[in-house]
């Protein structure tokens, strides 16, 4: 059985839980993990005062219910185990965790998976901004890992991004991509401007109907079907994230750039016969 914790809290004022992951509870009491301390604004605040707890934690799987889209930090840090958000999530889910996975039904606020060195992230819903970044004044965003969105996102997905991949099921906004060092974003509806400005090296796969208007800084190479491309996607759809069935034998346009960086990113389209 696992550990389940009903939010029941109602308030306009930030909730956080950084530091509540599997890891710290498998091995904690009900009473031990009632008595967790949250932020509720800058008050302290034990966690029961909030959620209703209870099940077992020792298999490392927590269930969240209720309305969690006020609730930050969900997940952040986490080595191992499980997450599963039944509805929203709020701000910073699966922050810098470095294993396990996090599965999320409804939408999530912006820096999901941001520094995330290692595991597995599935929004079926919409996430927010900067999926996959680096915080402000970091010099690396993601370096390991997989975050999966089946809906859409907002800016900057996989800013300063280093290793991993990022798939988004719908449209993303503007900047994906951006000072992006290695790794792969694949969005699979329309974007927003300048994907892969400043990028040094790493794929984006921009696969949507409405293919963008790509920076002068980059170069046509070739149309190709690359085989990796059909790895990748073939591992999405065992996990359950949409893919195109088209896709999988598609033709794709390449283009190399940002040529004010380093100059070897990879921008994909797909090729318009």
């Amino acid at each position: 059985m696992p550990l389940r914790l009903s939010y029941f809290g109602d308030t306009t004022i930030p909730v956080e839980i950084e530091g509540l992951t599997p890891d710290w509870a498998c091995d904690k009491s009900l009473d031990e993990i009632e008595r967790f301390e949250i932020f509720h604004g800058n008050r302290k605040l034990p966690l029961a005062e909030m959620f209703k707890v209870h099940g077992d934690a020792a298999d490392k799987n927590i269930d969240f219910e209720g309305n969690l889209f006020g609730v930050h930090w969900i997940g952040a840090h986490m080595a191992s185990g499980s997450i599963h958000l039944h509805g929203a999530g709020g701000r910073h889910v699966g922050s810098q965790m470095r294993g396990g996975e996090i599965h999320v039904t409804g939408d999530v606020r912006d820096w999901l998976g941001a520094e995330m060195y290692g595991g597995l992230i599935h929004v079926q819903g919409n996430a927010g901004n900067l999926v996959g970044t680096g915080y402000r004044g970091s010099t690396r965003g993601m370096t390991g890992g997989m975050i999966l969105v089946n809906g859409n996102a907002g800016d900057e997905v996989g800013h300063t991004m280093r290793r991993g991949l990022v798939a988004i099921g719908g449209s993303a906004g503007d900047m994906v991509g951006f000072n992006m060092i290695a790794g792969t974003v694949l969005i699979f509806g329309d974007c927003g401007v300048r994907p892969g400005a400043g990028m040094r090296r790493g794929t984006l796969g921009l696969f949507g109907p409405n293919p963008p208007q790509l920076l002068p800084t980059f170069r046509y190479a070739a149309t190709l079907q690359p085989q990796f491309m059909g790895v990748i996607l073939r591992d999405l759809r065992s996990r359950g994230f949409r893919v195109d069935e088209s896709l999988l034998t598609a033709s794709f346009d390449l283009h190399h750039g940002d040529l004010i960086s380093l100059g070897k990113g990879e921008v994909l389209f797909r090729h318009a016969p």
